[in-house]
Formats: C-alpha cells, sequence, structure tokens
C-alpha cells in the first residue's frame, strides 16, 4: 500500500498532511524526500502538521520507491565505550535528516557480521556505516559495491567505492611511545589484537607507529607487541602472565582504552603500582579514563566527529557521491595519572 492511500485502519497518510498543512501532496512528498529548493517556510508547515496528527511514513512502501531513510549501523560489540561516542557522532549529524540509525551488534564474529548486513539490505536499508569491521577487506568491498558504505576503523585512502574516517594511527603511536621515553620507560610493549584477515584493521598502523617511534628512539631491542583477544577473560590471563614474567615491561600501550582498564585491573592485582612499578597508556580517551580511580592516559582520537563524519560522508554518498573521500583527524595525547614521569 503507498503512502499517499488511507488505509482501513484510518493511519495518517499525506494526503491528511496535505490538507491539514493547506499545501499539495507533492509538497508533502518533496519535504519527505528532503528535495532540493525546498523552502525553510514549507518545511517547517509540513514539519508541524507531521507533528500534530504523529504522522509516520511507510517504510515498506518509501522502500519499494526506492527509499527507507534508514541506515544499518554495524557495531562489533556494546561494552567499549567508544563506540558510544561514535554514535554521538552519528545521531548530531543526522538529526537534522530523515535519516534513522538502526544498529546491529556482530560480536567480533565474522559469520553473524556478513548475516547482519544481509539483513539489513534485504530490509532496503539506503546505506551502511561499519564500526570496526571484522570481516576481509574483499568481503567489504563486495559489500560496499552494492550498498552506499562508509566505515570507521578501516584504512583504504585510495578507494572509491566507500568513505571512511579514521585518526592517524600511525601518529597516535608515535605519540604514545615518545612520551613514555620521555618520561624515563625504556621497556615498552604493545598490547595488540590478535591479527585477523583484514590487514586494514586498526591496530597495523598502531604497531607500525609503535616500531617506528621505538626504533627512533634507540629502543628496537626492546619492541614487544602482546596479541590479546576481544574476550576480557582471555586477555586479562594474558596481560597477568605478561606481568608476573621473568623481564615484564616497565610500560604498557594497549591498542584500546578497554584493554588498558583490564590493565589496570590486572596490575593492581598482582601487587603493581600504577605508575611507579608499570605506566599504561590506552587508546580513544573514553569517558572512563577520566575517572579518579583510572587516570588513564590516552590517545583522543575524537570518536563524536569520526561518527559525525562518517554519517555525513555516507548521506553524501547515497544522494550520489561517486568518488571516495576519506576524512582524517590528528590525534592527540591526554596526558593523566597512569603515565607520570618514572622515578629516578
Amino acid at each position: 500500500m503507498a503512502d499517499g492511500v488511507k488505509s482501513g485502519t484510518g493511519r495518517v497518510t499525506i494526503r491528511t498532511v496535505a490538507a491539514d498543512a493547506g499545501v499539495s501532496t507533492a509538497a508533502v512528498s518533496k519535504v519527505l524526500r528532503d528535495a532540493y529548493g525546498v523552502s525553510e517556510a514549507l518545511r517547517a508547515k509540513v514539519q508541524a502538521s507531521m507533528e500534530k496528527l504523529n504522522y509516520r511514513p511507510h517504510a515498506a512502501a518509501r522502500g519499494m520507491r526506492g527509499q527507507t531513510y534508514t541506515l544499518g549501523v554495524l557495531l562489533p560489540d556494546m561494552r567499549n565505550p567508544f563506540f558510544a561516542d561514535i554514535l554521538d557522532g552519528v545521531n548530531q549529524a543526522l538529526e537534522r535528516t530523515q535519516y534513522q540509525p538502526l544498529l546491529g551488534v556482530s560480536q567480533s564474529d565474522e559469520p553473524m557480521e556478513q548475516a547482519l548486513i544481509d539483513a539489513m539490505m534485504d530490509r532496503q536499508m539506503d546505506g551502511l556505516l561499519m564500526i570496526g569491521p571484522r570481516m576481509q577487506r574483499e568481503a567489504v568491498e563486495a559489500v560496499a559495491r552494492r550498498i552506499p558504505t562508509a566505515v570507521v576503523g578501516l584504512h583504504q585512502p585510495s578507494a572509491d567505492y566507500l568513505d571512511t574516517a579514521n585518526n592517524d594511527d600511525v601518529a597516535g603511536a608515535e605519540l604514545v611511545v615518545r612520551h613514555l621515553v620521555e618520561a624515563g620507560y625504556r621497556r615498552v610493549t604493545m598490547v595488540s589484537l590478535m591479527a585477523t584477515a583484514n590487514y586494514d584493521v586498526v591496530t597495523v598502523p598502531r604497531e607500525q607507529g609503535y616500531r617506528q617511534a621505538m626504533q627512533a628512539s634507540g629502543l628496537g631491542q626492546h619492541i614487544n607487541v602482546v596479541p590479546t583477544p576481544q574476550t576480557a577473560r582471555e586477555t586479562q590471563t594474558i596481560l597477568r602472565h605478561l606481568l608476573q614474567s621473568r623481564h615484564p615491561p616497565e610500560a604498557l600501550f594497549c591498542w584500546t582504552d578497554m584493554v588498558a582498564l583490564h590493565a589496570l585491573s590486572v596490575a593492581r592485582d598482582v601487587g603493581l603500582a600504577v605508575p611507579n612499578d608499570l605506566a599504561i597508556v590506552g587508546y580513544d580517551n573514553t569517558t572512563y579514563c577520566d575517572l579518579t580511580q583510572n587516570s588513564l592516559t590516552s590517545v583522543d582520537q575524537s570518536g563524536q566527529a569520526l561518527g559525525l563524519q562518517a554519517a555525513r560522508l555516507l548521506v553524501e554518498r547515497i544522494n550520489g557521491r561517486e568518488k571516495g573521500e576519506h576524512f582524517v583527524v590528528t590525534p592527540r595525547l591526554v596526558v593523566r595519572g597512569s603515565s607520570r614521569p618514572r622515578p629516578s
């Protein structure tokens, strides 16, 4: 059933809205489509009538006409507070548009990720925003060639088939190493993510920046990258073994704040004082870093800006842009108590 026909249940249609606003159904349709040339006065009049009548467009009918004004947003998990920062930016970008984000959570599982994407496409969503995808780059490309796609946390700087929003991960890692070295730490270990088939994940350039900065500081002999899985229990077990090893690190650079928070917990559990015995630095500068009991030094990559720009780029691509755009945030290091200068 089309939008413009009133159903037997008395559902409000665009004809009802048009009559209430004193405009044509074509004018209402233009406002709904966010068509070019609609005046602010007309938009305000129609939107006032829609709110007054509690009008809701029929999503299935709009899908048959080619647009549903829904965007699929795919997250690897719901536990990482950095994703909440990204979603804040997405909502900010979409608040003055007709688009509504609908979330899917893959639990960092590639088959589930693909299944969610298929479900979103089956429901005729207009575009897809992927955050930290776990699938291989070829699979991401295949998806992006079927539906307008923007990705946060995937470096594809020359791709035209999708848009990306990232921070400069190499520079962010270099900031961390330089800070720790200047604070007197030498045995700096990076706690990274276990390798996947997708070689464009953010940990790859972060590892590159870590290695480059360690070499430049004359500490190449202390380079040590320890991979961890996504699960909290396994991560804590690996960290415990590392901190209780024969030659434990003096400092940890963790690829994300969530791992750094686990490191803080494990360090204290095994009797290490932070930062006197061990410095810890995270990545993302999420809200928990600033809590007094954590006081976690972290790289700020502005999750809200990443989400806002990714959503903006996705809407532009839906509206017809074909050339890829790749937004990059310059990271900054926010120093807190977890990495104070090492005692002499």
